[in-house]
C-alpha cells in the first residue's frame, strides 16, 4: 500500500513539474517551484494545485 501511495505521489509530482515548465515565467522561478514541489511531497502538490497553479504568472512578474 505504501508503494502505491509513493508511486501516485511521484506521478503527480512529475505532472506538476511539467505543468510548471509550461508556464510563461523565468527559468529560475520554474526551477524553484519544481524543487519545492518535489521536495515537499503531498503538501507541495496540494499547495501547487490549489493556490500556485493559477496565480504564479501574475506573482512573479
Amino acid at each position: 500500500m505504501g508503494f502505491i501511495l509513493w508511486l501516485l505521489g511521484l506521478i503527480c509530482a512529475i505532472w506538476c513539474v511539467l505543468d510548471v515548465f509550461k508556464k510563461n515565467i523565468g527559468m529560475i522561478w520554474k526551477l524553484i517551484v519544481a524543487v519545492l514541489v518535489l521536495g515537499t511531497s503531498w503538501v507541495g502538490l496540494a499547495v501547487y494545485y490549489f493556490f500556485v497553479r493559477k496565480n504564479i504568472e501574475n506573482w512573479v512578474k
